[in-house]
């Protein structure tokens, strides 16, 4: 049978003396925040039977925070890893008491997150959210400002002015990146399609101005067509794809902006060899990492997920304990290029 760790096991592993864990247990002399702790974490990680005791010490000194979070289709892989991420850095904050409030719109409709934004605005000390670009959500972000609940725009930069901080790729960048990939490993100019998933999603307009951007600049002898809007959604981006590829027999690239891509990887399988048309997605999911095999799809833009989460969770607590001290800025975090050469 494996032995039980002890007070001795918890001291070795926290680097700290037997007397200090005894004091953290007993609270009969103050031991410091930090200390504690550092004492918590190692009892947690050798799997200390006193590791309640120490907790019950650690609430009595670490700081509560409630930690909101707005995300998009909740059953899409993406989202689901996003919901794990923020949850890991959450846990991950041994200085507060942290918890993470998620909810995941099921729309696009501003009239939706409004109301997400103002649920979480009772419930929490701060928010971290995916939203469209809508004067409502201005005026409810810049109401949860002024009763002392900040709010960050995350991936898409809402409320812009309003908001604390921007945290996720810099879309512009991101736009050219894509055109560079699709320009750059065509064998012959032609046409390419772009599609955004909406008029309310800023991110996708400035990765659209930085893919035709690209294009005037370094590769004219590419043609764009006019940009199609799929609402984010598998179907659409389908049967957009099919029509677009009947259409334009000389169709060289697609660009999935947003979401969707599931629609056009289906697409191209159906109607075209591999490698035919270059198609740049946004993230890796089972679907995208099985068309970088098989040569449907050429490039994927990765965001990282968990430095955005536990960037954003820093950010809001740091928001937290300092107030609002008029601060409005932009985190931009680099994507990463997955290649089928390196899946």
């Amino acid at each position: 049978m494996a032995r039980r760790p002890t007070v001795k096991d918890v001291a070795k592993a926290a680097n700290v003396s037997v007397s200090t864990v005894d004091r953290a247990l007993n609270g009969r002399v103050t031991v410091r925040e930090d200390t504690i702790r550092k004492i918590a974490a190692a009892a947690h990680r050798i799997g200390y039977h006193g590791k309640g005791l120490i907790n019950s010490r650690l609430v009595e000194v670490v700081p509560e925070r409630r930690f909101g979070f707005i995300l998009l289709k909740e059953k899409q892989e993406f989202y689901k890893n996003f919901r794990q991420e923020i949850e890991r850095a959450v846990a991950a904050r041994s200085d507060i008491r942290g918890h993470a409030v998620i909810r995941f719109a099921q729309s696009q409709s501003p009239q939706e997150f409004a109301g997400l934004l103002r649920e979480l605005g009772d419930k929490v000390d701060a928010i971290g959210a995916i939203a469209v670009n809508h004067r409502t959500l201005d005026q409810v972000v810049q109401d949860l400002r002024d009763k002392g609940v900040p709010t960050f725009s995350m991936l898409n930069d809402f409320a812009q002015g309003i908001r604390r901080n921007y945290l996720g790729l810099n879309n512009i960048k991101i736009g050219r990146q894509a055109a560079w990939t699709i320009t750059r490993t065509c064998s012959k100019p032609g046409k390419l399609a772009l599609f955004v998933g909406g008029n309310r999603w800023h991110g996708h307009d400035l990765r659209e101005v930085g893919f035709r951007a690209f294009l005037r600049d370094s590769a004219p002898e590419f043609s764009v067509l006019d940009t199609l809007v799929n609402l984010e959604t598998r179907q659409l981006t389908y049967e957009a794809t099919l029509d677009l590829m009947h259409r334009h027999p000389d169709l060289r690239g697609i660009y999935v902006a947003g979401g969707g891509m599931e629609g056009a990887i289906a697409a191209l399988r159906e109607v075209r060899a591999p490698d035919e048309v270059a198609l740049v997605v946004n993230e890796l999911t089972a679907e995208s990492r099985a068309g970088l095999l098989d040569g449907y799809v050429r490039m994927a833009l990765v965001t990282p997920l968990r430095e955005l989460c536990t960037e954003a969770v820093n950010l809001m607590n740091g928001a937290i304990e300092n107030g609002d001290d008029g601060t409005i800025g932009q985190h931009f975090l680099d994507a990463r290029i997955v290649l089928p050469e390196v899946i």
